[in-house]
């Protein structure tokens, strides 16, 4: 099963890694990617894994970090449509498809 990011979605997950790796490390930075592809295998392998959420969409939180992984289900995987930050705009990415 595939895991495809929409645009928005690529560029927050560049965004934190580059900020973890200013202001922590460039291996804090790797812990967080290393974090995201885990969970995208997780979520791959059995996509009902995330807690339901309106329109479609399922959520899965990263360990250790405050994101979580907004998703739909996909014909071929499943379609991450926004790394949001927890701690931020509860709304954000919520007119992504």
């Amino acid at each position: 099963m595939t895991v495809t990011l929409h645009p928005g979605a690529r560029r927050e997950l560049e965004d934190a890694a580059a900020f973890y790796a200013r202001e922590g490390s460039p291996a804090l930075a790797a812990r967080f990617l290393s974090e995201f592809e885990r969970v995208a295998r997780i979520l791959a392998a059995n996509p009902a894994a995330g807690a339901p959420r309106t329109g479609g969409r399922r959520g899965f939180p990263l360990t250790g970090f405050p994101y979580s992984v907004i998703y739909a289900p996909a014909a071929e995987g499943l379609y991450v449509l926004v790394l949001k930050h927890d701690r931020r705009s509860p709304t954000h990415g919520e007119a992504r498809r």
